[in-house]
């Protein structure tokens, strides 16, 4: 908690069946990511997708389902405790600027409380991010989004991804440093950081 800083991604690996699906089904070893956003004095905060609604959105007050900002200690140990996920980080190199933190806020501001796609849809979402498109698409808001999607919706607003690609484009595995992401200018991501949880931080956000 104490390193991560805004842009830093958090990717998590699991074994149960939903986990292996998506890992399957995007030939990628993690089946999720997000994205640390740490304004100021605030605590850390994590910015990413996800179908359960375990933890208080600190955008919108309420508990809600899809896209998410959650108190990033929260979100791991839910990640790695309840559903039982292996988490890892990747830091942003070099430090995002005030510029960039101000794109993510607004990110938020504009995608916080998406709905997450159906099994179905994402699965059909993630073959059509494969196939070439023809023309450039019109800038849109998301109607519903993954953890990938909107990790990359926010890169690009941050100015760390050229625009053109579609947001199914990505996928968990995008992010993972077996993948080659090309961010933009001097910016780069390290390879990645195992995470430990204490047990200590695990009886707060048990059941």
């Amino acid at each position: 908690m104490e390193l991560t800083r805004t842009g830093d991604l958090w990717i998590f690996r699991g074994r149960s069946v939903p986990d292996r699906a998506i890992q399957t089904m995007t030939n990628s070893p993690v089946n999720h990511v997000g994205m640390a956003i740490v304004i100021d004095d605030m605590p850390p905060m994590m910015w990413h997708a996800e179908l359960g609604r375990s933890l208080p959105d600190l955008w919108s007050g309420s508990h809600q389902r899809g896209v998410q900002l959650h108190d990033l200690r929260d979100a791991v140990t839910v990640w790695a405790d309840r559903y039982g996920q292996r988490p890892w980080l990747r830091q942003l190199e070099p430090q995002a600027s005030a510029e960039m933190e101000d794109a993510a806020l607004r990110t938020v501001a504009r995608l916080d409380g998406t709905p997450f796609p159906s099994t179905a849809r994402l699965a059909a979402r993630w073959a059509r991010g494969r196939i070439p498109q023809l023309r450039r698409a019109r800038e849109r808001t998301l109607e519903s989004a993954y953890c990938a999607e909107v990790v990359a919706v926010t890169y690009e607003a941050m100015g760390l991804l050229l625009p053109g690609r579609r947001p199914n484009w990505y996928d968990p595995g995008k992010f993972w440093s077996g993948d080659d992401l090309d961010l933009q200018g001097d910016y780069r991501l390290s390879g990645e950081i195992t995470v430990g949880v204490p047990l200590s931080a695990r009886g707060a956000t048990s059941p």
